[in-house]
């Protein structure tokens, strides 16, 4: 199992939600943060000064998924993230270790929805790529 971490421009989450959902993701997290990279902030006015803001507002994207599923749900965020401009954001893919759903203490994939991911790859998938198991 792995854990795609996107973080995004704000006005870009529904766009990223709606297709992520198109692919059959049906459960993130989303968090407000804030952060700088090579954009380095930006410069404002107000009532006549000018004042740096180091850290923008951005938002991370957390979804836990199947290794065999990563790379459609990377190709997804990056198609529905990006402006081709400096700020649009990164992904990172970190590996989990376990997933336990509290209410019913289910362990590892068994506690991750991810047959509607499943039903979509296996739409999109080239006949040579191997069957998901199930």
């Amino acid at each position: 199992m792995k854990k795609v971490e996107a973080v995004v421009r704000p006005f870009k989450l529904d766009e990223v939600k709606e297709r992520l959902w198109s692919v059959g993701v049906r459960g993130l997290t989303v968090t407000e943060v804030t952060g700088c990279g090579r954009q380095r902030g930006q410069t404002e006015f107000y009532r006549g000064a000018q004042y740096a803001v180091d850290l923008l507002p951005k938002l991370k994207l957390e979804i836990i998924l199947h290794d065999e599923q990563v790379d459609l749900v990377i190709d997804t965020i990056r198609e529905a993230a990006r402006t081709g401009r400096i700020g649009d954001g990164k992904i990172f893919v970190v590996p989990v270790e376990q997933v336990i759903r509290i209410r019913t203490g289910e362990r590892g994939p068994d506690a991750i929805h991810t047959d509607a991911v499943k039903e979509t790859m296996a739409r999109r998938r080239p006949s040579s790529l191997p069957r998901l198991r199930a």
